[in-house]
């Protein structure tokens, strides 16, 4: 059936609006990546010439892979708590009907609602009034805080879709709340979990406003050792850094989609 016109401009308009929108998202991501092989000294778009110099120079600087380490063992630290934590309270919260149910979900998600930088300064307060020092341990504690919230999301998500029967069942055949939790309910939910930590990893690694507040001299990371060096010169080694994180965070969604389809995960909520 031939459509009509009216059809054919809604197509088009939906269409470029759509085209417009995809180039103002990935449009950035790949300019940064086209300069990370640039022969040049500059961050200078197009390239004048291409080359894997920065690349190279990028694995010999110890002060950006020290700091890239740093975050590394952060993000990871982060997500492992906020995956413990998230998890718990998600499992709680999903299906219970009471009203302090709903106020203290409200609360997890605080985090998100707020600006960034006033809930960095938030912490760092309550840091102080509490007399404990900045170190690694509060940067964990704080990108912990601001990962939560998308593991109770994706998690909870998860627990809404698990079919309740089969916890009956399980229970009612004998089996414990421990070995029910462990074979029925952990595998059903395994990937929400998955789809939560990639999420929250991410989010911890490119945090910049709380590690600003909250990481102390000894404790440098990246995004706030890249921040300085921009701030200083138009080092290309932070196009190469960022050309580094986006191929990895590309390998990690393809590995992830493999094993776990995580971006249906990610996409569904």
């Amino acid at each position: 059936m031939q459509r009509s016109l009216v059809d054919r401009i809604y197509s088009a308009v939906v269409g470029t609006i759509t085209g417009f929108g995809m180039l103002l998202l990935l449009g950035p991501t790949l300019v940064v990546l086209i300069i990370s092989f640039t022969g040049g000294i500059t961050l200078k778009f197009p390239p004048p010439s291409w080359s894997l110099r920065w690349y190279v120079e990028l694995l010999q600087s110890q002060e950006i892979v020290e700091p890239a380490l740093t975050s590394l063992k952060v993000a990871a630290a982060a997500t492992i708590l906020s995956a413990v934590l998230g998890g718990a309270a998600a499992l709680g919260l999903a299906r219970s009907k009471l009203k302090m149910a709903r106020f203290l979900d409200a609360l997890f998600m605080s985090p998100m609602v707020l600006p960034a930088m006033a809930f960095g300064l938030s912490l760092l307060l309550v840091f102080n009034l509490l007399g404990i020092r900045l170190s690694a341990a509060t940067l964990v504690l704080g990108h912990t805080i601001i990962c939560v919230p998308f593991v109770i999301r994706m998690v909870g998500a998860s627990v809404q879709q698990l079919n309740p029967v089969l916890i009956t069942c399980s229970l009612s055949l004998g089996a414990s709340r421990w070995y029910t939790f462990r074979r029925v309910t952990l595998p059903l939910i395994r990937r929400g979990i998955v789809a939560s930590c990639f999420v929250a990893f991410l989010t911890s690694f490119d945090n910049v406003p709380v590690s600003l507040f909250l990481a102390d001299a000894r404790t440098e990371v990246l995004p706030i050792k890249l921040w300085a060096i921009l701030e200083g010169s138009l080092d290309v080694r932070v196009a190469a850094v960022s050309g580094v994180i986006v191929l990895l965070t590309l390998a990690g969604l393809v590995c992830a989609e493999i094993f776990g389809g995580v971006s249906r995960q990610i996409g569904s909520r």
